[in-house]
């Protein structure tokens, strides 16, 4: 299962990241800052070179752009704008957005109460780009008020929501949940693969899971609150109760060895489906097989309840098996894993096929970046100058960054730094 981030850190320790084919459903309440939910997805995406569509019903061109433009990416970025013509009634004042030049991508969908004509351009679009894209439709409600009434609105999504399920893209859908039915908001929950509900309490902020697809942790569907700092959401460290997370504990425990769940089976006795309904915790191991596993993994079965002792453990070692079990980004000739992600330090290992060229670099990051050259040879281009790297060679760039990489006859691997995420 392919996984990415969602641009933010607690929520992907919460639901285990998201999932290529995910169509994610925000329930929210006013005032529970549900853009800036959107906002670290749509960062994140960009920041992993992955294009953004986003699609607005429900606000101004302008407002949306001067939000996102500190971290902007021209080459990642299309904007579909629906407001302007729709709930923006043509007026002038928001069509003097499109007076001034723009160097992304921005569509004027001319009728967008037309939902035929909508699909159509959406569609479009969506046959011109390489799998992997990302999509954020910031209003079902502002689709619903557009085009009248639910069955509309939940039959475009009954369309669509297969759809990009099969791109392999994940989207964002936002509804505000007072504006429709119980029964439309069940029909959506049944259809999509992650559904999330914010609300509030007093001064409190909460997020809890309505549905999570493909996901064996239920630990999500419990509330959790979330906290408001500038244009970061945090989140109240997440306690689970040890008896209900053996599964993962164990898994951690195996994979920092850099054993395998067959491996694992093999020294017990047991099936390696079997080790993997247990690490998942699908199911609870007898007594027996507990002390079984944990002997074979050096550990007393009195460590798996013991927070200290694994969250010492697991601090700081990553294992390579870990590392590269899955990339977080995957297009043709490039991957690229995610070593530390935090709010300190981001490390990656960018990985290129042989005989392979990159026309931008793979992020998007405005801070000083390190890069070491783990294996191979490549070129790289930045501010007209290009140079020829081997293993062991670096690069330190503060304000200009490379604008094309380029692989001969071998794979190159390189490891990248930079501060924060």
């Amino acid at each position: 299962m392919q996984k990415i981030s969602s641009g933010i850190n607690g929520l992907d320790s919460l639901i285990d990241f998201l999932y290529i084919g995910d169509n994610v459903v925000w329930e929210v309440d006013a005032g529970t800052s549900h853009e800036l939910f959107i906002r670290s997805f749509i960062k994140k995406s960009i920041d992993d070179a992955q294009k953004v569509i986003y699609v607005s019903f429900n606000r101004s061109p302008q407002s949306i752009v001067n939000e996102l433009n500190a971290f902007l990416d021209p080459e990642h970025f299309i904007f579909i704008d629906c407001f302007t013509s729709g709930k923006g009634r043509n007026d002038p004042e928001f069509l003097k957005f499109y007076n001034q030049p723009a160097d992304y991508k921005r569509i004027l969908i001319e009728n967008p109460a037309d939902i035929e004509q909508f699909t159509k351009a959406l569609n479009e679009i969506e046959d011109s780009l390489l799998p992997g894209a990302r999509y954020v439709f910031d209003s079902l409600t502002g689709m619903q008020n557009l085009w009248g009434n639910e069955n509309d609105t939940y039959q475009f999504f009954t369309y669509m929501c297969p759809r990009l399920f099969d791109l392999n893209t994940v989207a964002y859908w936002i509804l505000e949940k007072d504006a429709h039915s119980q029964k439309f908001k069940a029909n959506l929950r049944h259809i999509t693969q992650v559904v999330f509900d914010l609300y509030r309490r007093k001064e409190c902020f909460y997020i809890k899971a309505l549905k999570l697809a493909r996901r064996p942790d239920r630990e999500a569907f419990r509330p959790h609150v979330y906290e408001i700092e500038g244009n970061n959401v945090l989140f109240s460290q997440l306690r689970k109760e040890a008896a209900t997370d053996i599964g993962h504990r164990l898994k951690a425990a195996r994979t920092r060895l850099g054993i395998s769940q067959k491996e694992l089976a093999d020294k017990v006795g047991f099936t390696p489906s079997f080790i993997s309904q247990i690490e998942n915790n699908q199911i609870s191991p007898s007594l027996n097989s507990l002390i079984q596993i944990c002997s074979a993994l050096g550990l007393k079965p009195g460590q798996l309840f013991d927070n200290d002792h694994l969250s010492a453990a697991q601090d700081w070692l990553l294992m390579r098996e870990t590392i590269f079990e899955q990339p977080v980004v995957e297009q043709q000739g490039l991957k690229i894993y995610s070593v530390v992600n935090s709010p300190k330090l981001s490390l990656r290992v960018v990985v290129i096929s042989p005989n392979t060229s990159i026309t931008k670099h793979f992020f998007n990051n405005k801070a000083e970046e390190a890069i070491y050259i783990l294996d191979g040879e490549i070129s790289v281009t930045a501010d007209g100058r290009l140079e020829k790297l081997k293993s062991g060679d670096a690069l330190n760039f503060r304000s200009i960054f490379p604008s094309r990489w380029e692989t001969g006859g071998v794979e190159a691997r390189l490891l990248v730094a930079w501060s924060g995420t």
